[in-house]
């Protein structure tokens, strides 16, 4: 996948603070379907502290959030044979997601987030995901995602 799913929304649906493209102010997290799995890279800065060095949990959760969303569009995608080109005609919104802190993490460092789809019913996706830095996993999230309807 060459785009990023975000980058392939509708632009009516591309105002997210985590991974709108129309939104300057936000984190612009851009998430890619690479096989049967997702991933995203951020590198957050001192205003994203908690504690020094530390990265505050509200941007992990939101990071996981956005990443969810947007692995569970392109499963959707592949799961119904949509071509990555173009707008597409999926888009999901978060109905449930669960968190797991595993370690500090760490500020300044690049974060890898990996998706791999659990299961799809109809337009509810499942979708676990890991956040990492340099190699340790940080948090890993389950998201239940929905499709929104056209």
């Amino acid at each position: 996948m060459t785009k990023a799913i975000q980058d392939l929304y509708p632009e009516s649906l591309a105002h997210c603070y985590g991974c709108g493209k129309n939104n300057p102010d936000g984190h612009q997290l851009k998430t890619y379907l690479e096989g049967d799995k997702t991933i995203a890279y951020f590198t957050p800065d001192a205003k994203y502290t908690a504690i020094a060095g530390s990265v505050y949990g509200g941007l992990v959760a939101s990071l996981l959030d956005c990443h969810g969303t947007g692995s569970a569009a392109a499963f959707l995608c592949k799961h119904n044979e949509i071509p990555l080109e173009g707008t597409i005609p999926v888009r999901c919104v978060t109905a449930s997601l669960k968190v797991d802190f595993k370690a500090s993490t760490p500020m300044g460092e690049e974060l890898t987030l990996k998706g791999r789809l659990r299961s799809i019913e109809g337009r509810k996706v499942w979708v676990d995901m890991t956040l990492e830095a340099n190699g340790v996993v940080c948090a890993t999230g389950e998201i239940l995602a929905i499709q929104l309807k056209e």
